[in-house]
Parts: structure tokens; C-alpha cells; sequence
């Protein structure tokens, strides 16, 4: 298995978190592909540590989908088919569009403040033509806006959506024809929430979300 960059090594007493959290981001930023298998003997290596908390960490990735164990073979990056897309994106409109509802109801000044930064971030970023950094901040906007509901339980639920989210993300990079196009869909989302506007919300993420669909999954 190759990376595009080292991995730092750890101490022992902090292991398995910062093993697990170095994976996930590299995973999550396709420095390791979509399908590559992960040795832990390597890994091992690379990080200066014992097979024991490496494997903790791998398992931890298991449970997070990100990584399928599969009998006699090993682990392996989990690779997103077009149905695995069409689900996560389906469990996305029904999380974000939850949130965006219940800040709605809570009338909260506060969370259509920080939205509106969150998209004044995406427009920076896209009249500078950083797509990294735009879709770094298009990720934020999202978290934003599910973790400003104030909903553990849909915090938790949205955070394991996050990391193949963010796998997509990278696959969408650069995608968009117009930058702005990507700016205006999640303006249009925290604006509905600004106004009140429970049917334009939704409306908002299902074409946000489906706009994304078409690009990741064509026909």
C-alpha cells in the first residue's frame, strides 16, 4: 500500500486514536485509493508501532465503514458504488434537512450567522479558484448546519456520514462548471433557513444533494 505522503510516527501511549485519525484522513483525501489494501505489517511499520493498536485502529475504521474486512483476504478500502452513493446522499438529505428544520423552529440568529459565514468561506475560496479549499469549505458548511441544530444524536449520525462524504468531495473536486454554482446551492439552503422556510429548505438540500448525485453517478 502506498501514500502520497509518511505517516508521522506515534507514541505508544496515544496510539490507536491518532493511527485511526491519520487513516481516516488519508482515506477520506484518496492518498490511499479507493480498494487498496491495507497491510498491517506495514502500517505497522510506518507508524513505529505494534500490530496491536494498529489493529485497533483498523477495527475502528471497520465500524466506520470506511474500511470492509473480508474473511482470508485482509482489509480493504471500501470503494463507493453507485447505489452505496445514491444511499449515503439519501441518508444525507434526511439528516441535514432534519437539522435545517429544527433550527428553523428554534429561531436561531446564531446559526443562520455562522451558515452565512460558512458560505461567504465557499465564495472566497471559489473567486480565488482554490477548489481544495472549497471543498474543504463545503464540508464545513454541512457541519455547520447539522451541528448547529444542537442534536446529538444527528451529530453523530451526520459524522459518520462525513468521511465517505468527504471521499465524494474529492471525486466532485473541480467538477462544478462554475464555482459559483456550488456557492449559490448552499446559500440557497442557509437563506431558507433564514427566511423560515421549511419547504424551500428541503427543497434546497434535495437539489443540492441530487446536483451532486448527477456529477458523482452520470445516467
Amino acid at each position: 500500500m502506498a501514500a502520497a505522503e509518511p505517516f508521522q510516527r506515534v507514541n505508544r501511549e496515544s496510539t490507536a486514536g491518532l493511527i485511526t485519525r491519520q487513516l481516516r484522513e488519508a482515506i477520506m483525501y484518496g492518498r490511499i485509493a479507493p480498494g487498496a489494501q491495507l497491510s498491517e505489517a506495514a502500517l505497522a511499520a510506518q507508524f513505529g508501532v505494534s500490530r496491536g493498536p494498529l489493529r485497533e485502529a483498523t477495527q475502528r475504521l471497520v465500524q466506520e465503514g470506511l474500511v470492509r474486512a473480508e474473511p482470508n483476504r485482509g482489509l480493504f478500502v471500501k470503494e463507493l458504488d453507485a447505489a452505496g452513493i445514491r444511499d449515503l446522499y439519501a441518508a444525507r438529505i434526511a439528516v441535514e434537512a432534519a437539522a435545517g428544520r429544527m433550527i428553523i423552529r428554534g429561531h436561531s440568529a446564531e446559526a443562520v450567522a455562522k451558515l452565512r459565514t460558512a458560505y461567504d468561506a465557499m465564495q472566497d475560496a471559489a473567486e480565488r479558484g482554490e477548489l481544495a479549499e472549497l471543498s474543504d469549505a463545503d464540508l464545513h458548511f454541512h457541519e455547520v448546519l447539522v451541528d448547529s441544530a444542537g442534536s446529538p444524536r444527528l451529530q453523530r449520525m451526520h459524522k459518520t456520514l462525513m468521511a465517505e462524504t468527504r471521499m465524494c468531495l474529492t471525486a466532485l473536486q473541480g467538477t462544478y462548471q462554475d464555482p459559483e454554482d456550488q456557492v449559490a446551492e448552499h446559500r440557497r439552503i442557509a437563506e431558507a433557513i433564514a427566511a423560515g422556510d421549511a419547504d424551500e429548505l428541503v427543497e434546497a438540500v434535495e437539489l443540492h444533494m441530487q446536483e451532486a448525485l448527477d456529477r458523482l453517478v452520470p445516467g
